[in-house]
């Protein structure tokens, strides 16, 4: 009888578990997908034609399948926010990666999670990705691919007023950008301030490849989503501010990722 009972309580618990350990035994163990494009940016990728990531950005073309930021950036590190409630009393817990959410239907209760996943090579280019399932892995993966085909093109400089250094270190001018009532403004930073800004955002920031930088947040930040889209609208925003020749010079503005002394000095 003790034996049922056990059964019956952790029963749920442990199916969860099987569950779990099946789905990471065919992840270790699954096939390699060849990756046959389907877009004509795809097949030029795939092809040969375009060999760097930023005659993408030049011509204006999207990215509309995640194997291309994956084979034109090949180092990029991937990263999941903690986008999800607080667990325990009065929300007094550590936040979680997924955020779960219910709907009331006649059948029940029908759950959905949301991940927010981040990826970045920290020289210059970032994306983010917003994956929602019925399940948590199912949602992951597609914050994952969303990630890769929003990556963006950040346009870095220097914020250093006290010397003359010429390293892309920060952002070359202030921005601002706005999602619903949460309002982000980052200012250029000297060298070696560090981040200035919310534990989330800065793992942005980090992936970008911007080392320095003051902030100012207003609005609802607990709403940890729309933080995160106002930073990114404030990222977008950089490049099309217009700058003058010789204040690129001055500011030390680089577009995407800083050539090594090998490709030329920028």
């Amino acid at each position: 009888m003790a034996e049922e009972k056990r059964e019956k309580k952790f029963g749920k618990q442990s199916n969860r578990r099987r569950r779990d350990d099946q789905g990471r035994n065919r992840e270790e163990h699954a096939p390699e997908v060849v990756w046959n494009p389907t877009t004509a940016v795809g097949k030029m990728v795939k092809d040969g034609t375009i060999t760097d990531i930023e005659t993408i950005f030049d011509k204006g073309y999207r990215i509309l399948e995640p194997e291309i930021a994956a084979t034109l950036l090949p180092n990029l590190e991937e990263n999941l926010l903690l986008v999800g409630q607080a667990k325990g009393k009065f929300g007094g817990g550590q936040r979680r990666i997924f955020r779960q959410t219910q709907k009331k239907t006649r059948e029940g209760n029908r759950i959905q999670f949301t991940t927010c996943a981040v990826v970045g090579n920290r020289n210059g280019y970032v994306g983010i990705g917003i994956g929602k399932s019925n399940e948590t892995v199912p949602s992951r993966d597609k914050a994952k691919r969303k990630a890769r085909i929003n990556i963006i093109r950040i346009r870095r400089g220097s914020g250093s007023w006290e010397s003359d250094s010429r390293e892309p270190n920060s952002i070359p001018f202030a921005v601002e950008g706005k999602c619903g009532s949460v309002i982000v403004k980052l200012k250029p930073a000297p060298r070696g301030k560090g981040l200035c800004i919310e534990r989330e955002c800065a793992k942005i920031l980090q992936l970008a490849g911007i080392k320095d930088i003051w902030s100012k947040t207003e609005g609802q930040t607990k709403t940890k989503l729309n933080q995160i889209f106002a930073l990114m609208d404030a990222l977008r925003k950089l490049s099309e501010i217009k700058v003058k020749p010789e204040d690129r010079i001055k500011l030390a503005v680089v577009e995407g990722k800083l050539k090594s002394a090998a490709e030329g000095t920028v």
